[in-house]
């Protein structure tokens, strides 16, 4: 494929965001999705797309951690990736999606609960996200539209245009 006419990658990633959104806001227990890291800077090639989503302990975690394998796939498919934080209604960060489709012993697991079925990674040795961007993130996509800071036109043409 000629390389002028394939569709940046970030225009690819929030493309993407917008299929998990779409899908991830209809799960019951999925309270708020966020978009946070730097696909609402103006990075041109984004390292993943990062997706807070704040949900309640009735989620259907099993199906969000479906959708959040199929987005961070889609993103491999271009040599990036994508993580879902996850929160409590609290505000407390309580780890991401699971990366694997069944739930075993592996070496490049680094949670502590995974092998209890919760699919929620706790790898807080890993990664733990900042009590302000929690309760702020740079932009809110569901329920509602909340701009926190100036974004790209990209992310408003691509994404909160089609949302």
């Amino acid at each position: 494929m000629d390389t002028s006419k394939q569709e940046s990658l970030r225009a690819f990633l929030l493309q993407e965001v917008r299929h998990f959104v779409n899908h991830a806001s209809k799960l019951a227990g999925v309270e708020r999705i966020a978009l946070i890291g730097s696909l609402v800077t103006r990075k041109n090639n984004p390292k993943d797309a990062d997706v807070l989503v704040t949900i309640t302990p009735d989620v259907d975690i099993d199906a969000l951690a479906v959708l959040g394998r199929r987005l961070k796939g889609r993103g491999q498919s271009r040599n990036s990736g994508a993580d879902i934080f996850l929160c409590n209604p609290e505000g407390e960060y309580i780890g991401r999606t699971c990366s694997f489709r069944e739930c075993r012993p592996r070496v490049r697991c680094s949670g502590t609960q995974c092998f209890r079925g919760t699919r929620i990674c706790d790898d807080f040795d890993v990664v733990c996200l900042n009590q302000d961007l929690i309760r702020e993130p740079p932009l809110v996509l569901w329920p509602s539209i909340e701009r926190r800071q100036p974004l790209p036109e990209d992310v408003e043409d691509i994404l909160i245009r089609q949302l």
